[in-house]
């Protein structure tokens, strides 16, 4: 034990000090100058020793400042020095062999050009020749011997036992990048098959292939002390699909590797860069995923670049990502509204430092403030409005929901009807999930807002404007501001308990970046009335989500960490819709997003409807108000709220729902 903890104190030592600098190229060029120097030597004591005969010093030493200078030449001509002789491969040692050709050559010549002036070769062919062979073997030695001996090393020096998924092409390139790192961090100890036809002792390049059993893999692991598996992006399905939960209920963790970007071997400061630098451990947003958006960068540039954009909200979780979407794409100028004084000085920040060539506007402001919005449209006469501000927190909107229609509506109505007046090309509104048979305040909201934007476009297509309005439905953001993901993070930082509404409650998942894209694509897609909704696979259990990020944590659910049931909170509901039971779909050209068919409304009874709706928002008449909604959109039925007296009141008085009739295109 003391020999096996000196020798590995001794190898991180060498390990640290091989770290510190790469070889400079003119002492790789010494060494081999100086080997070619040590063949030249050698062969001749073999010559001497031989034949018996005395060589003259003077001759001697002519003859291996010649060969010598004419190797330096051919090497500076080659650049066979100018490498790193760790990360040495079949390239470099073909760089080698060339530049010894090439110097026997050379020499040869000079022989043959001897003979003809004094009638004998300078250096004895059979010499030359040996000289050449030697000096390749020697070199080729040298950099295999030193390459094997910083592996050995670095391999006792820390390193992760690792065994990387797959037997493909990119797996076991992967594992054979990953075992000649240089300072690397894991240590490939063999690949994991997927196809259990295959036999479990055939081994890839000195690395064994185990086949996955589920009775067998978790042992086969602890036997070699395994930690992790490490995957590419081209196993990333099936490692969310079936393989995450089995590795993480056996304690063993998930890497993933990223898209690793090229950078300049000569530049010293990427000595640390190395491919493991690119691997991180799985977090749950990875295992959440699905095939993202292929977006249509055709369409959005042609659209985006050098125009005007507007975004409300710009310094939320949506808001920022179009930001900086928008940003990418070139347009012209970028006005950024929102209320937040600080988010807005941070994100101000960044598109500065991201995107200098952008022209960013910073406005503070209230959607809800007309006077104010109005001069912005004045002052710069945006062609894209993308609208994200609102209020999203369904039990906050169910405590103060005259706010929630004010933002979410009122405030909705005023962008709208600026757009509309300003001649803006698009109107491009964020709505949600929540808005499909509402249950609870913020979705009802974000239903009437649907409603009045929808409505607006086609009575402004009659009088002949060509605004556009377009709606895209979003599920739940992984990663925004106040999602269940954050809230589980610090409560397993906190040591629990983890607290979810209801066992069998669930949702839809997305990743911001998504949600943006489908944002752009739709904006430019659409031609105007269109709801979007976007393919968002399978709902995923919120109860399944707390064990698998317990699990990521390494801990135990249940044992470690409490899973702790508080009840539905007031407008929450168990399974969240993308569409109306009535409602249908349509396809468009990317097949992860699609148009919803929904029934249209008349425009001016939309604002008769809304008009007291408003009115008593304002006024603090929170009963009058929801009521008004119930009644205007008769789908919305509060669910664990206090609101859901007014149903009561609605069913026993039986009362009809005095709906704003329908225009005569039903369905669009």
């Amino acid at each position: 034990m003391v020999d096996n903890l000196l020798h590995n104190i001794f190898s991180l030592r060498v390990v640290r000090m091989f770290r510190l600098h790469t070889m400079p190229r003119w002492l790789i060029l010494l060494i081999d100058a100086l080997i070619v120097l040590v063949s030249f030597m050698l062969t001749i004591l073999v010559d001497v020793f031989v034949h018996k005969e005395v060589v003259s010093i003077l001759h001697l030493m002519s003859n291996a400042l010649i060969i010598v200078g004419v190797f330096v030449l051919v090497s500076y001509v080659t650049k066979s020095y100018a490498c790193v002789i760790r990360l040495s491969v079949i390239e470099d040692l073909n760089r080698i062999l060339l530049t010894v050709f090439f110097t026997i050559v050379l020499m040869m010549l000079g022989n043959i050009a001897s003979t003809l002036l004094f009638g004998a070769p300078y250096i004895s062919w059979v010499n030359l020749l040996s000289i050449g062979v030697l000096s390749f073997a020697i070199m080729m030695v040298e950099r295999l011997l030193i390459k094997y001996f910083y592996m050995q090393l670095t391999a006792e020096g820390g390193r992760r036992r690792v065994v990387v998924l797959g037997t493909s092409v990119d797996s076991i390139m992967l594992a054979d990048a990953l075992k000649g790192e240089v300072s690397g961090k894991y240590m490939p100890v063999g690949l994991l098959s997927l196809d259990t036809r295959k036999e479990s002792n055939r081994e890839i390049n000195g690395l064994p292939v185990y086949c996955h059993d589920e009775n067998t893999t978790a042992q086969l692991f602890a036997d070699n002390d395994i930690e992790a598996l490490v995957f590419g992006e081209t196993w990333a399905h099936e490692v969310r699909s079936k393989l995450a939960d089995y590795f993480m209920s056996h304690d063993i963790s998930l890497l993933s590797i990223n898209k690793v970007q090229e950078f300049d071997i000569n530049d010293t400061s990427n000595e640390t860069k190395g491919l493991s630098s690119y691997i991180k451990e799985v977090q749950i947003e990875d295992l959440l995923g699905r095939d993202p958006i292929v977006l249509n960068n055709t369409l959005v540039k042609n659209q985006i670049n050098d125009s005007v954009v507007l975004i409300t909200g710009a310094c939320g979780s949506i808001g920022s990502e179009i930001v900086r979407q928008i940003a990418t794409y070139k347009a012209r100028t970028i006005i950024l509204v929102d209320q937040a004084e600080t988010p807005m000085h941070e994100l101000s920040l960044e598109v500065a430092r991201e995107y200098p060539e952008c022209d960013v506007k910073l406005c503070i402001g209230d959607v809800r403030n007309k006077e104010r919005m109005e001069q912005l449209f004045v002052a710069y006469k945006p062609q894209f409005v993308f609208h994200a501000a609102a209020y999203k927190h369904v039990p906050m909107m169910e405590i103060n929901p005259t706010e929630a229609v004010l933002t979410n509506v009122f405030g909705t109505r005023i962008i709208a009807d600026l757009a509309l007046k300003y001649n803006a090309t698009k109107f491009v509104m964020v709505s949600t999930d929540k808005a499909v048979n509402p249950t609870n305040i913020m979705g009802c909201t974000k239903r009437l807002a649907e409603i009045y934007c929808q409505s607006l476009f086609f009575d402004a297509q009659q009088r002949g404007k060509t605004t556009q309005y377009i709606t895209t439905r979003f599920g739940n953001v992984l990663g925004s501001n106040g999602s269940v993901i954050p809230l589980f993070r610090k409560q397993i930082a906190m040591g629990g308990p983890v607290t979810v509404t209801h066992r069998d409650i669930t949702r839809f998942f997305m990743t911001i970046p998504e949600a943006c894209s489908l944002v752009l694509e739709a904006g430019c897609m659409g031609h105007g009335g269109e709801i979007y909704v976007f393919d968002m696979g399978e709902s995923i259990k919120i109860y399944d989500l707390a064990v698998r990020m317990i699990s990521l944590a390494g801990l135990k659910p249940g044992i470690d960490i409490e899973i702790k049931e508080i009840g539905l909170r007031p407008g929450e509901k168990l399974y969240e819709e993308v569409l109306n039971d009535k409602e249908m779909t349509t396809a468009t050209v990317n097949k992860k997003i699609m148009v919803a068919r929904v029934r249209t409304y008349d425009y001016c009874d939309v604002c008769n409807h809304l008009k007291p709706i408003i009115d008593a928002a304002r006024a603090g008449e929170v009963h009058d108000m929801v009521l008004l909604m119930k009644m205007f959109v008769p789908e919305y039925k509060s669910n664990s709220s206090d609101f859901e007296a007014i149903d009561r009141e609605i069913e026993s008085n039986s009362l009809q729902p005095d709906r704003a009739r329908p225009t005569s295109e039903n369905y669009y």
